[in-house]
């Protein structure tokens, strides 16, 4: 009885058909595998480029609200009398600058008053002599003016009567906003430093409000910014000493230039603007 004997290194294709089977399945097998995994990388949803800007990122990152309190700013024309008198006028007429009537002396009204309430606030709009238009602060409406008038003409025996400034509401806000969707955490970049701005560059503000009243028209000797001439005695004095002198007062420039409410701070960001300007 013959006996089947298998040789293990025998190969399995026995036939041409089968050579050619093998041969064709060697390539179409690796052909439909890419071709299944582009369809499977295509088919994935493509990320929005835009989602990872710095600003779409810093919006994802804002809070869901915010609440603010305090008053709103004032609106135009809504300043007492008082507050207007403190922060602009008191630089002249609380120590008489250049013929100010000084507030509170009856015997330095008593002819302005005389002269009609519209006659002074007529002279504090369109300016005389050494005062300058408004005060030297042209957001000042008709109004505030008015106010000022009748604060200073009334503190020296006047009775006049005082326009009613308009109520503001002072009721905290709450802004709410619609949750930020979620997103994968990206890198935000490093805000870039901000320009340094020149000097006295943030004092000039507080300049023109107050110090210009004086300082711009040279008013009772004090130096206008600009004239080196004027200046050249005082710059050696250094920064410290020149700052001492507005908060304390000299000569006619009442303490704090007439306004108690400047800050150390502020003072000297405005003597930093006419030094910057003087040199």
């Amino acid at each position: 009885m013959p006996v089947d004997v298998h040789d293990p290194h025998s190969s399995f294709i026995k036939t041409p058909q089968q050579l050619v089977v093998v041969i064709l399945l060697a390539f179409l097998v690796p052909i439909v595998l890419i071709i299944l995994l582009v369809q499977l990388v295509t088919s994935q949803p493509v990320a929005d480029p835009g989602a990872l800007s710095p600003e779409a990122v810093s919006k994802r990152l804002q809070p869901v609200g915010t609440v603010e309190f305090g008053a709103p700013p004032a609106a135009a024309g809504a300043r007492t009398g008082e507050s207007i008198v403190k922060t602009v006028c008191a630089a002249c007429h609380q120590a008489g600058v250049a013929n100010a009537p000084k507030l509170g002396d009856a015997k330095e009204w008593a002819p302005r008053i005389k002269a009609g309430l519209n006659q002074m606030v007529s002279i504090a709009i369109n300016g005389k002599g050494a005062m300058p238009a408004r005060g030297g602060d042209t957001s000042l409406t008709d109004a505030e003016i008015t106010r000022a008038v009748v604060f200073m003409a009334n503190q020296a025996g006047g009775s006049f009567k005082e326009p009613p400034a308009p109520k503001q509401a002072a009721k905290p806000e709450v802004q709410a906003q619609a949750p930020a969707p979620k997103a994968a955490p990206a890198p935000v970049p490093a805000p870039q430093a901000a320009a340094k701005p020149a000097a006295g560059a943030n004092g000039k503000p507080l300049y023109d409000k107050v110090c210009a009243v004086c300082h711009a028209a040279a008013v009772a000797g004090a130096p206008k910014p600009g004239d080196k001439a004027a200046w050249a005695p005082r710059l050696p004095q250094g920064m410290d000493a020149l700052v001492q002198s507005v908060v304390k007062g000299k000569g006619a420039m009442p303490p704090k230039a007439g306004n108690p409410a400047l800050t150390d701070a502020e003072i000297r960001a405005a003597v930093d603007f006419m030094v910057s300007q003087s040199k």
